[in-house]
């Protein structure tokens, strides 16, 4: 395979999470290599990866808006779009409150279905 990155990139192991849609829903992963233009991120399933992701490297302190440019066994190669964030981000932050907006309209729907709401 044709190398055909933009830079050289720094063999790391650090741990991320990628975000792989809308609803909030993750997936832990392993950063194997990474520069400013993208990484090779290796996962437990690699076929569950969609085209696109947000992927957090806590340890960078930067989540990133990634495109998937190939699929090989566990690993895929990145594209990154977009930094997202610059300072340390905690995905369990994230979860929490995504958690507890769920919690208050489920709570708000079952107060409707009872007739208090």
């Amino acid at each position: 395979m044709q190398d055909r990155r933009q830079g050289v990139r720094d063999k790391v192991l650090y741990g991320g999470v990628a975000e792989i849609n809308e609803r909030g829903s993750t997936m832990d992963c392993v950063v194997r290599n990474i520069n400013e233009h993208g990484a090779c991120v290796e996962f437990g399933a690699a076929e569950r990866v969609p085209e696109e992701i947000k992927l957090t490297v806590a340890r960078k302190g930067r989540s990133y808006l990634a495109r998937l440019i190939w699929r090989q066994a566990n690993k895929v190669g990145l594209a990154f779009r977009i930094m997202t964030s610059d300072t340390p981000v905690s995905d369990l932050d994230e979860r929490l409150r995504r958690s507890e907006i769920k919690k208050r309209q489920l709570q708000r729907r079952i107060r409707e279905l009872l007739g208090q709401g």
